[in-house]
């Protein structure tokens, strides 16, 4: 089935509060999404944020991040009282700003919890059974903030840095209060999500999730699990996760993520894997998956290191891996980031797993008539973007393109000035043999360079824009589903335009 959809993150929406949330914004472009005739949302990692605000730097693989959650949906419910005084509006609109955010949603959130936690109690047990994992979450966090936000392995308390069963249990009393409103905040971040995804499931939208392949060296999951991880006896990574040098960095890639101990994973069954993705099959109705191509081989980087020129290609799980994933979970949906360096084990692993792979517009202009991001070279098994959270927008690359591939692109897809390419992106992209076609938010509105979500190499300013109240308007509505009934895009049911109509 031929089907389209936009990705845009939760943070990105024009809610009340610093940054987007799973509030009335959520569900009005729901509504948008429905009316513009897309069937698909992709999201980025919902996790806590970490280092420089990356939603791939989460301080937990499982957890929701506590700012996501909607205050007036909450005040609603009756589960907060405040005043509308109490949320500043932005300085700036197309800016998240998430140290406000932090400062005013924690502290409201923390009122919630002293005025519901207690009539809550039933649902919160209930939850607790439920997600395993928030216990360790809640009280990794609650040390941490005890801590100083330290990174856990250079906790000053030696005995809960090294997960000793009886500081624990005394660390859990003694912070019984923190850990308590640790839950209290997964609770109401689960509660919403479930309730805006059975909201856009009910219009035909499905969500699709983001899953980085690695997790945060400064995460709940490194310190619960220290020995699935390549870390030594003082719990500092041995090797790092990155990639080489290539066309967009001459340095490479260094990512700071310690690897995975993919031979104990094996001897466990990759349980801890097993879990953490039936977790994530339970928030999305599809999940990317970000650096799939590390499951074929990885790129190790030695800690320390200045640059990732250095490192070495290993061996990944492959398909052994994806075998225990399909006995375990044989309805499980995933979509491969499979951009980068792709051997013969990953284009072997891609074949056997069948997973449908991507390829990106933006990146159709170089070389010659055989590179695989043209539209001519696309296959049905594929999402093709016109450009993802890692690229510029599609302006902001016309107006920065080396002319000879800016002339490609121009001969390729019929436009003239900058201001038409975005629309003649999205149109080729829309019109491209593959199964799934999405587009970032910004490529629809014919945004520039400002809205970019993502420089990668880069620390600070990313993963900051907003859209603008209104942006998601009726009018592009009518006209993204005019596109999408003449590309054969429309839901399944609502009929296609033919030549005659």
């Amino acid at each position: 089935m031929r089907r389209s959809g936009v990705l845009l993150h939760i943070t990105s929406l024009p809610s009340p509060g610093g940054i987007g949330d799973l509030g009335p914004e959520a569900y009005a472009f729901a509504d948008f999404l429905h009316s513009a005739g897309f069937s698909l949302w992709q999201v980025l990692p919902l996790g806590p944020v970490g280092f420089g605000e990356s939603p791939y730097q989460s301080s937990s693989a499982f957890a929701g991040n506590p700012l996501l959650i909607s205050l007036p949906l909450l005040r609603e419910e009756g589960i907060l009282d405040y005043a509308d005084s109490e949320i500043p509006a932005p300085s700036d609109p197309v800016r998240a700003d998430y140290a406000g955010a932090q400062k005013v949603k924690m502290a409201l959130l923390r009122r919630a919890f002293r005025q519901s936690g207690e009539k809550l109690k039933k649902e919160i047990r209930d939850f607790r059974w439920a997600h395993p994992w928030v216990d360790d979450f809640a009280l990794f966090s609650a040390v941490k903030a005890q801590q100083g936000g330290q990174m856990w392995s250079r906790w000053s308390a030696r005995w809960i840095r090294n997960r000793r069963p009886l500081s624990r249990f005394l660390y859990r009393n003694m912070l019984r209060e923190e850990v308590s409103f640790q839950i209290f905040c997964q609770m109401l971040f689960f509660r919403q999500w479930k309730a805006l995804k059975r909201y856009c499931n009910d219009r035909g939208i499905l969500l699709m999730g983001d899953m980085p392949i690695y997790v945060s060296e400064d995460s709940a999951d490194t310190w619960a699990h220290p020995d699935i991880f390549e870390l030594d006896k003082k719990r500092f990574p041995e090797r790092v996760a990155g990639v080489p040098p290539d066309y967009f960095s001459e340095d490479g890639q260094m990512w700071g993520n310690p690897l995975y101990r993919w031979d104990v994973l094996k001897e466990r069954e990759y349980s801890w894997w097993v879990e953490r993705m039936r977790a994530t099959t339970r928030l999305f109705d599809l999940v990317r998956i970000d650096h799939f191509i590390g499951f074929g081989h990885y790129y190790a980087i030695p800690y320390g290191a200045p640059n990732a020129r250095n490192g070495k290609w290993e061996d990944g799980p492959g398909i052994p891996f994806f075998e225990t994933l399909r006995k375990e979970l044989p309805d499980l949906k995933v979509v491969a980031e499979d951009l980068g360096e792709v051997n013969d084990q990953v284009l072997a692993l891609m074949d056997w797993t069948g997973f449908p792979g991507m390829r990106v517009l933006s990146y159709a202009f170089g070389g010659d008539e055989t590179n695989p991001h043209r539209p001519e070279n696309i296959s049905e098994n594929l999402v093709y973007y016109t450009g993802t959270h890692d690229n510029d927008t599609v302006l902001g690359w016309v107006r920065s393109a080396a002319p000879d591939e800016l002339a490609k692109a121009k001969a390729l897809l019929g436009f003239e000035t900058p201001e038409e390419a975005p629309a003649a992106f999205v149109r080729a992209v829309l019109a491209s043999p593959a199964e799934t076609a999405v587009l970032p938010m910004q490529d629809l509105l014919g945004l520039d360079t400002d809205a970019r979500m993502n420089l990668p190499g880069t620390v600070g300013g990313n993963w900051r824009w907003r859209m603008l109240p209104g942006a998601a308007s009726p009018e592009l509505a009518e006209s993204m589903r005019t596109l999408n009934r003449e590309t054969g895009r429309l839901p399944e049911g609502e009929k296609p335009q033919t030549q005659t109509e």
